[in-house]
């Protein structure tokens, strides 16, 4: 390790002298020459809570629309519908020249296309801060233009097969799962479109199914009155008729508008609302409230999105040898992909629901990714509204370094308004207190039919899962409420409201085992006074399991940051109450001999092996327990080489965490080996639609997990240390920008082996920098 010199002129020389240089993220638009063949042949585009999947197909424009918390009746997610823009005459069809653009640091999509005489630019872009779709079209002759909203959800549908994958409750349930229609017409001049909830939902079938009618009244219920749409308007055009056709293997009708007459300048948009609504009616009057406020301040808005989304890359960056730019050089393939995978999250800002593992805002028609899966663009595999938590928590632990911890509160929300709904059934189920939220669950947090099990056994505890894989996993919550406290390290970002969510996460796990001890034998702890966690799981892998290593690093990561809170945030009883509880917890760190090397357990004991995640490396990340500046490091390092009991727990794809677990025990070179295997281009045309993997296309944990291995190789934070450097390979250049604890942000330039400017703010944290395999600043 190259120790500081000169640390408080460091701090202050560094800050000084960025010389202007070409922005590297305009290297980095996606730019395509040619239409595309589908839908998976589609950009990404959106901004605050919308998202667009954006192509040229057979001398159309074509665009899915998507938005946050769009859930209907089975909690799938479907598209609010596709849009189809025909010209004429059309330079789309068969073109001289084309362009399709990805403009990261303003954050649309722009077309450019030429045949003959005819040139046309089209403007694809997301309202950042109101649900409004826009798409701008000047040509440089009057054309006419024809857009069509298109919609395949007219009639009621009952989804068979695996097709029920969509919304996983269904999957075996003894009732249909039938999607509803949606209702579309002709409307002020444009075609309105919505979806309203009705009837029996997945809640009142898994309130069913879990035996929790009798306190049915209690639980909180997202599902019941739920409108959502919007309406598709342009500027110079009015309705023309409607039309039948087929996309991919599904059918549609289409509501076409027309240009009154031609023009060279259309401006079309789609405004969007969602809403708990009590009638059909209050909706539409919500609706034409946004249109009002939209139509006032159409010319700022493009302005504001567009500086938010400036102020968005100047958060935070990552350049790998951005002075020589090679798109086919993996390396420097890794950080552009690092880059548009961030957009990708940006675009999901301000939702009312996390960003999905599975496939964000950015899902196409399935048969392109598997040709057997002949199902409507709204499919995805692992449900729409439901959760996943192992995978889940990858989409938002990478926004703690990239300074886009703003963008974290729809995933906290997400547990703090299902926590009502998770207590209510712990205190049913088993009488004591606590949240237990499962691994897989429905928004509301009731757990998904599917895994919960359809057919159970009479005699299995009516409060856990039936299902091999995720039977008493309730920990994975433990993540999202160590990012909350994080936040708060972080950026100091208010989370009082989040205290209660977390104690109830903590009590849970300390009534719970002391009520299954009890039913066990005649005491709640063991001779030590210490809890007994069995049975229990370490991730889906290692199954009943006594004292896994992940839930007591989990437990006493969580009370340890707890702890550390001012009083204003965390009042007295609550201490107390989690330093009693950090007494009761067993030691947690089991180790055993492989390949003739200590290495950590992943528990104490287990019975069976399920599922190929290498748990017993989590208390290297997330739980920093060992590893670089941790104790441990050698026998974490053992396990990474020798601690694996299957082939397949070490893997780049989806979710694993491979190059995570090198670059935080500080192995430079195979950090930098499973860092280009998870973050090269994808096997799509958009390099960032990675998957489907374990899960589905675009794979968002994908993306997540390896921009967490990407920030840890770069900087590691230890206590009040800032670890700089610890896994990066020396060939590779490399300028970085990076958020640290204590609202510290760290810029550094290194070429050639040589660190050549640094900034630390504030200044006073300059000291807490450590240089670590020899790197410094320039001599």
């Amino acid at each position: 390790m190259y120790q500081l010199i000169g640390v408080f002129l460091f701090g202050l020389s560094f800050s000084m002298g960025w010389a202007k240089q070409p922005d590297p993220l305009e290297s980095y638009n996606i730019v395509w020459k040619s239409p595309s063949e589908n839908s998976l042949e589609s950009m990404p585009c959106g901004g605050g809570d919308v998202g667009m999947n954006v192509w040229v197909e057979k001398g159309d424009l074509l665009i899915y629309l998507s938005r946050s918390g769009t859930f209907d009746e089975l909690n799938s997610f479907p598209k609010l519908g596709r849009l189809r823009i025909a010209l004429s005459p059309n330079p789309f069809d068969g073109p001289d020249s084309f362009r399709q653009e990805l403009k990261l640091k303003e954050g649309y999509v722009q077309i450019m296309a030429e045949k003959g005489d005819v040139r046309v630019a089209v403007d694809v872009w997301a309202d950042v801060f109101r649900p409004v779709s826009h798409i701008d079209i000047d040509s440089n002759r009057k054309i006419t233009v024809i857009a069509t909203y298109e919609n395949w959800r007219n009639e009621d549908r009952e989804l068979v097969g695996l097709e029920k994958n969509m919304c996983r409750t269904y999957l075996g349930a003894p009732v249909p799962a039938v999607a509803k229609k949606d209702r579309v017409e002709f409307s002020e001049s444009g075609v309105l479109f919505y979806h309203r909830n009705s009837g029996e939902t997945v809640f009142d079938l898994l309130v069913r199914q879990q035996g929790l009618d009798s306190v049915k009244p209690q639980l909180w219920n997202p599902m019941a009155n739920l409108t959502y749409g919007g309406r598709m308007t342009g500027s110079n055009m009015q309705p023309l008729d409607t039309v039948r056709g087929r996309y991919a293997s599904t059918d549609f009708r289409g509501w076409r508008l027309k240009s009154v007459q031609p023009a060279r300048r259309h401006r079309i948009k789609v405004v969007m609302h969602n809403q708990h609504s009590t009638s059909v009616q209050e909706w539409e009057t919500a609706l034409k409230n946004v249109e009002r406020d939209v139509a006032k301040t159409r010319m700022s808005a493009r302005k504001r999105s567009m500086d938010w989304w400036e102020d968005f890359w100047d958060r935070s960056h990552i350049y790998i040898n951005k002075d020589q730019p090679d798109i086919k050089d993996k390396r420097w393939q890794v950080a552009r992909n690092y880059q548009v995978f961030r957009y990708q999250l940006g675009c999901n800002a301000f939702g009312s629901f996390p960003t999905k593992f599975n496939g964000g805002l950015f899902t196409t028609d399935p048969e392109y990714v598997n040709a057997k899966m002949r199902y409507s663009p709204d499919y995805r595999s692992w449900g729409g509204g439901s959760a996943t938590a192992q995978n889940q928590r990858l989409v938002y632990w990478p926004m703690l370094k990239s300074g886009d911890v703003d963008m974290m509160a729809p995933q906290f929300d997400f547990y703090a308004d299902a926590l009502k709904n998770a207590e209510i059934r712990t205190r049913h189920y088993w009488g004591h207190g606590g949240a237990s939220f499962t691994e897989q669950m429905e928004r509301f947090g009731l757990p998904v039919g599917f895994e919960y099990g359809w057919k159970r056994p009479e005699y299995f505890d009516p409060g856990v899962q039936y299902n091999s894989w995720i039977e008493y996993q309730w920990d994975t919550s433990f993540e999202f409420c160590k990012m909350i406290l994080d936040a708060y390290l972080y950026k100091g970002v208010a989370i009082k409201k989040y205290i209660p969510l977390i104690e109830s996460c903590l009590r849970f796990y300390d009534e719970h085992y002391q009520y299954l001890s009890r039913l066990r034998t005649t005491q709640s702890l063991d001779q030590q006074g210490h809890l007994v966690f069995y049975p229990s799981t370490a991730g889906e892998t290692y199954k009943m399991a006594t004292n896994p290593i992940t839930v007591i690093t989990a437990m006493k990561s969580v009370i340890g940051s707890m702890s550390s809170l001012p009083r204003e945030i965390l009042d007295d009883s609550t201490r107390t109450y989690i330093e009693s509880l950090f007494q009761r917890l067993p030691e947690g760190i089991h180790y055993r001999m492989q390949n003739g090397k200590k290495t950590l357990a992943p528990a104490q004991s287990w019975e069976r092996i399920n599922n190929v995640e290498l748990p017993q490396l989590y208390s290297v990340y997330p739980w920093g327990v060992h590893g670089v500046g941790r104790e441990g490091l050698e026998v974490a390092r053992n396990t990474w080489f020798y601690g694996a009991d299957v082939p397949g727990q070490k893997n780049h794809v989806s979710w694993h965490q491979d190059p995570i677990f090198c670059a935080r025990l500080g192995l430079t070179d195979e950090a930098a080996r499973e860092i280009v295997k998870k973050m090269q281009d994808a096997d799509r045309r958009f390099p960032t639609f990675w998957g489907p993997g374990h899960d589905w296309v675009p794979d968002h944990n994908w993306g997540g997990s390896g921009m967490i291995a990407l920030q840890e190789m770069l900087m590691q934070n230890v206590g009040d240390k800032i670890y700089l450097f610890p896994a990066w390979p020396k060939e590779w250049d490399v300028d970085f920008k990076l958020h640290a604890p204590k609202n510290t942000i760290v810029e550094v330039r290194y070429r050639k082996g040589k660190v050549e400017k640094v900034s630390v703010s504030p200044v006073e944290r300059a000291k807490d920098i450590e240089w670590m395999n020899n790197y410094g600043m320039n001599e």
